[in-house]
């Protein structure tokens, strides 16, 4: 075993989902999914605190409709972002929870617990969840996890990867890697059910969850010949904020806009348990949808004692999300055209995600390529924590000479990355223009370096700004830091030397160094949020803090450890019927 998985126990793999997460471990030559203390293998992403405790998981969501503002969900959407942007506040509209700005624009989760307001980033609610991963297969391993390998939306920005850590590192593990969830799912399709051959073939994973959405294009060589297989991502596209939680949310809009026209009340619209209430029917119909052509919506009471019944179609409710699905198409051609590659070239369409399940998904799916059988054959909700499960083994020298050996992954980043120069056109100077050092869909990790120059005569000081995403206006981009390079020597505009650096690492995390060639003199910035994000301090001060609430937990659910060796037998016995 490596340095890396020494002291830790096994390593893991944990799918941190918006609405559900999943922990999976590689053993004895096979994946294991691992069930948590109810015997189910997907966990809900819910954390609730109340007068006594705090709950992760089912517990948690059990009791949301009588405690809808200290029971957190779908905190995936707010991993690594400012509390003022478009996504945070239209989230903010339908929750039933309250999210306040913190420093630097942070958002922050208030929640009532033990008669007292407290506040969590959330990097401590997430950890929350990843405590109970943590937790769920120290039980059924019977020994300490400490290392583990994460995975996130191909779209997810640096300061997202970096949240998604520093979750990790509150939750008590030591995060190995973080690696896209496509990746991952087509690494579990590529052990487990890629056809038997000497050539690579090219897969497309398509992966629609309960949050966000990503599709990926890589070429799957299965190295019959070389004892290493080889999984080269081509290219990416998706949306972080595009998933199952967003087709609730048309369906829950369409009924509140009903129930309000036919009763006359408006003020429904601030009452957090009918809101929390009508969101579980919402999500209830849309499941009995993608076998039944129309369902019906009952909540006795909803709001003023009025009992709210209706009827939706499936057609009506694609045509409520027929915009979020037109995106779904929409990203999928552009990760095409990004690869250069012709969908008639395409091997394998694979279906990750609870909401491929959709039918309207698939039927759009078949139509795009020509109606071609989609896969299917891997389980759509478990095969991102198996994949990362399969690398996590793999980082740790744990796969010994069984059915993996080596593995060679190879990732892209999502985003163009560069910094804000100052351009010369016609008769003018452009400012706040975007020069890219490293396009989106380059093979990570990248090192590249760039020279640049001076503006001015006799300038001593250059402000280098970090940006990321397409636009050739930096106004229009992600701005990730900013640092200075001082003690340029006084010499005319255009002369110094500066070698600008941007180096990411296989995390995706983005390092930026300057040097003036002349002098020496350097500087450097590691790009891994915006300035809100959490400090060593900050971290270690919420590891003693989740301690302190899991250590109640824990003392109030005791019994909780025999339901987990329950849950242990219950995936034995399943296992035994296949």
């Amino acid at each position: 075993m490596s340095e890396m998985a020494a002291g830790g126990g096994r390593a893991v793999g944990i799918d941190l989902g918006t609405t559900y997460s999943c922990v999976a471990v590689w053993r004895d030559d096979r994946g294991e999914v691992i069930p948590n203390d109810q015997g189910n293998r997907l966990t809900p992403s819910c954390v609730a605190f109340t007068n006594t405790e705090r709950l992760v998981g089912e517990a948690a969501e059990n009791q949301a409709g009588q405690n809808p503002a200290n029971t957190i969900f779908e905190v995936k959407r707010l991993m690594g972002r400012r509390f003022n942007d478009d996504s945070v506040q239209e989230d903010i509209e339908l929750w039933p929870f309250k999210v306040v700005a913190g420093r630097d624009d942070r958002p922050m989760i208030v929640v009532q617990n033990k008669g007292q307001s407290r506040q969590f980033t959330p990097e401590e609610i997430s950890a929350a969840i990843l405590t109970k991963m943590k937790e769920t297969a120290e039980v059924y391993l019977g020994t300490t996890v400490k290392n583990a390998v994460i995975t996130v939306p191909v779209y997810f920005s640096n300061s997202q990867r970096q949240a998604t850590m520093d979750a990790g590192a509150i939750a008590g593990l030591n995060v190995m890697q973080i690696i896209n969830e496509p990746t991952a799912a087509a690494i579990a399709y590529g052990l487990e059910k890629m056809p038997v051959t000497n050539e690579g073939r090219l897969v497309l994973v398509f992966d629609l969850g309960g949050g966000t959405f990503d599709v990926s294009l890589l070429n799957i060589d299965p190295g019959l010949d070389i004892d290493m297989g080889l999984f080269d991502v081509k290219a990416v596209a998706g949306d972080t904020h595009l998933g199952g939680a967003d087709f609730d949310n048309e369906m829950m809009k369409f009924f509140l806009r009903e129930f309000i026209r036919k009763h006359r009340k408006t003020d429904i619209r601030s009452n957090m348990r009918a809101l929390r209430r009508l969101r579980t029917a919402c999500e209830r119909a849309k499941r009995i949808l993608s076998s039944s052509t129309e369902t019906t919506i009952e909540v006795d009471s909803l709001h003023d004692g009025i009992d709210f019944c209706s009827t939706i179609s499936r057609s009506r409710f694609e045509e409520l999300n027929k915009d979020l699905f037109n995106k779904c198409m929409e990203a999928l051609e552009k990760c095409l055209q990004d690869a250069k590659i012709n969908k008639s070239s395409v091997h394998d369409v694979v279906l990750v995600g609870g909401s491929t399940r959709i039918p309207k998904v698939q039927s759009m799916l078949r139509d795009f390529f020509n109606g071609k059988e989609l896969c299917r054959s891997i389980n759509p909700d478990e095969a991102v924590a198996y994949g990362a499960a399969i690398h996590a083994s793999v980082l740790s020298g744990e796969t010994g000479d069984g059915m993996v050996g080596d593995m060679l992954l190879l990732d892209v980043t999502p985003l163009s990355l560069g910094i804000e120069v100052t351009t010369f056109g016609m008769n003018t100077i452009i400012y706040g223009t975007m020069d890219v050092l490293i396009p989106r869909n380059t093979a990570i990790p990248i090192k590249k370096t760039k020279n640049f120059s001076t503006l001015y005569d006799n300038q001593s000081a250059v402000l280098l700004k970090v940006y990321e995403d397409e636009s050739s206006s930096t106004k229009d981009n992600n701005l990730l830091g900013e640092f200075e390079l001082s003690g340029i020597p006084p010499a005319p505009g255009g002369v110094p030397r500066i070698n600008v650096t941007f180096d990411i690492d296989a995390n995706g995390v983005l390092n930026v160094s300057a040097e003036d060639k002349t002098t020496g003199q350097k500087n450097n910035i590691t790009i891994t949020s915006h300035s809100g994000r959490l400090c060593t301090e900050e971290i270690e001060r919420m590891v003693l803090e989740a301690d302190r609430d899991k250590g109640k937990v824990n003392n109030s659910q005791k019994g909780k450890v025999n339901n987990s060796q329950k849950g242990k037998a219950a995936w034995k016995a399943k296992r035994g019927k296949k």
